[in-house]
C-alpha cells in the first residue's frame, strides 16, 4: 500500500506536467501573451502557498521539543535558497518570456535547449517537495498525513499543467515540430519523479532531518518563484493579470492544504 501511495504521489505531478505539454497540438499560433501571464502568475502562487501550508508550517511543528523550534525551518529555506543558487549559477538556462541567458558556457547550447533547461531547472524542487512530504506522511505520522501530502501532490500538478504548456508552446513557435515539442516537454517534467524518490531515499535515511528537508525544499520552491516565474510574468504589459493568477493560484494551493490537511 505504502509503495503504491509513493508511486502515485510522485507521478501525479509529472502527469499534469505531460498534459499541460500536450496543449502544443491544439495550437494554431503563438500562445496568447496574457494568458501566459496569468499561467505564470498562477504557478507563482500555488508554489508560494504550498511553501507555506505545506512544508514550512509543518517543519516548525516537528521542532516542538527544540529549544529553538524555528532552527530547522529558517536554516532549511536559507540551504534550499543557496542549493538553487548554485544550481541557477551552473546550469546553462534561457528566461523564456525575458530571453535573457544564465548558467557557464551558455554560448555552446541552442536557445530551445537552455529553454528546456530552464523549466527543467525549477521542476527540481517541486520534486523535492513532493517526495519529502511523502515521505513524512508514511514514516512520522505527525505533522504531515497522507491526504495532505497527496493534496501537495495534486496542487503541484495542476500548476505544472500550464508550466507544461508554457515550455512546449514556445518550443513550437520557436520552429519545433508538435510531437518534438511535446516530448520535450515531458521530459522537463521527468525530473520531479527522479528527484522525489531521491528524496524520498534521503528522508529515509535521516529521518531526523525531516523539519530541515521540508524547510529546503521550500527555500527551493521559493528561489524559482523569485528568481523567475514572478519576474518573467511581470515583463512588458498586463502584469495585473499575473497577479491575478497568483492570487488565484495561492488561494486554491491554501484551500487544498488545509481542506486535507
Amino acid at each position: 500500500m505504502d509503495t503504491m501511495i509513493l508511486f502515485s504521489g510522485l507521478m501525479i505531478p509529472f502527469l499534469g506536467t505531460s498534459a499541460g505539454a500536450a496543449m502544443v497540438f491544439l495550437m494554431k499560433g503563438k500562445i496568447n501573451p496574457k494568458i501566459e501571464k496569468l499561467l505564470l502568475g498562477f504557478a507563482s502562487g500555488v508554489m508560494v502557498a504550498a511553501s507555506v501550508w505545506s512544508l514550512l508550517i509543518p517543519s516548525i511543528e516537528m521542532s516542538e521539543d527544540l529549544p529553538v523550534k524555528f532552527i530547522p525551518a529558517a536554516a532549511g529555506f536559507l540551504l534550499g535558497i543557496a542549493f538553487l543558487l548554485i544550481l541557477d549559477t551552473v546550469i546553462p538556462h534561457l528566461h523564456i518570456e525575458s530571453g535573457s541567458k544564465e548558467g557557464i558556457e551558455v554560448s555552446k547550447f541552442r536557445k530551445t535547449t537552455m529553454m528546456v533547461f530552464a523549466v527543467t531547472l525549477h521542476n527540481i524542487p517541486e520534486g523535492m517537495a513532493v517526495g519529502v512530504a511523502l515521505a513524512a506522511a508514511l514514516q512520522s505520522g505527525g505533522e504531515i498525513t497522507v491526504t495532505s501530502a497527496a493534496a501537495l501532490s495534486i496542487g503541484i500538478a495542476i500548476q505544472n499543467f500550464p508550466e507544461g504548456a508554457i515550455i512546449s508552446m514556445p518550443l513550437k513557435t520557436e520552429g519545433m515540430s508538435k510531437p518534438k515539442a511535446f516530448l520535450l516537454g515531458v521530459v522537463s517534467g521527468a525530473v520531479e519523479p527522479v528527484f522525489g524518490f531521491i528524496t524520498v531515499l534521503l528522508t529515509g535515511l535521516i529521518l531526523s532531518a525531516m523539519p530541515y528537508l521540508l524547510s529546503f525544499a521550500a527555500g527551493a520552491m521559493i528561489y524559482v518563484v523569485v528568481e523567475e516565474l514572478i519576474p518573467e510574468s511581470q515583463v512588458g504589459k498586463h502584469s495585473n493579470i499575473a497577479t491575478i493568477g497568483f492570487a488565484l493560484g495561492f488561494v486554491l494551493m491554501m484551500i487544498l492544504d488545509v481542506s486535507f490537511g
